[in-house]
């Protein structure tokens, strides 16, 4: 499996996920927004025990209009860099804000308005996910809740569930429509989206899915203002104040003058 991972992380894409990671910023990318209208994938904040929360609303899910936006390739390729970010930047992120080691994500999966056409869309591209989650980034997702499961959600179960490792299934709860309660007791309400039932909006970021709010951002903007400021004192270096050497050199042309004009007026 070793030898499977290390292939893969240097061939995927062609040029590997350390190449693919610096060219494509899973919190900024080219026809995010398009991708967020149909399954808007991102990470939000932290739970109670510091874990990162990952958040998916396959609601929306249209791939045939999806891809007038973007290529198929490019979305595969926006999933496999979210999938690498966590533990690339967001599990250590979270490690430093939460004072310990954080090695696993919370996920959760809304199904409101989900539906068996879209399954039908998505089940490849679904798989695919799973299977790199699981082969190459192992043991990282620490629980998945699925929330507003829709009635066909069994059917759809009975297949995906075969496609998980035992380990996962385990860590899998199905709460239907009445998961408010649940998920408070396990992420602060300041915390959680408004639209899962808690009290953050995120408005001064463009709302919580592109937000990218958590540990990993505040780093982002931290680093950003500190490569601001060195710019600012790099210019302002080069406007050093006059030197001694010319400020005599000044004085003495002001003298200078000054005696010209005193043999002008003898």
């Amino acid at each position: 499996m070793i030898t499977n991972c290390q292939h893969w992380r240097q061939t995927v894409s062609g040029i590997g996920i350390d190449e693919l990671s610096k060219r494509l910023d899973p919190f900024d990318y080219p026809g995010r927004e398009e991708v967020f209208k149909s399954w808007s994938m991102f990470f939000h904040k932290t739970d109670k025990k510091g874990r990162p929360v990952n958040i998916q609303f396959f609601g929306g899910l249209n791939l045939p209009e999806l891809y007038k936006h973007i290529t198929p390739e490019k979305h595969w390729e926006a999933i496999v860099v979210n999938a690498d970010a966590l533990t690339r930047e967001i599990l250590p992120a979270a490690s430093r804000a939460a004072g310990h080691r954080v090695d696993h994500s919370f996920v959760i999966v809304d199904l409101k308005g989900f539906g068996i056409s879209q399954f039908w869309q998505v089940k490849s591209l679904a798989q695919a996910s799973f299977q790199i989650s699981q082969d190459y980034f192992p043991e990282t997702m620490g629980q998945l809740a699925i929330v507003n499961a829709p009635s066909s959600f069994t059917f759809i179960w009975s297949i995906i569930k075969p496609w998980l490792a035992k380990e996962t299934v385990e860590k899998v709860d199905i709460l239907g429509t009445n998961y408010r309660d649940i998920l408070l007791r396990l992420i602060d309400a300041e915390d959680l989206p408004s639209v899962l039932g808690g009290n953050c909006t995120c408005s001064h970021a463009g709302g919580c899915d592109l937000s990218g709010a958590g540990p990993w951002m505040d780093e982002r903007l931290a680093r950003r203002a500190s490569a601001m400021e060195g710019e600012k004192a790099a210019i302002n270096g080069y406007s050093t104040p006059p030197t001694a050497s010319s400020e005599t050199d000044s004085s003495n042309t002001d003298v200078q003058e000054n005696e010209a004009e005193q043999r002008h007026a003898l």
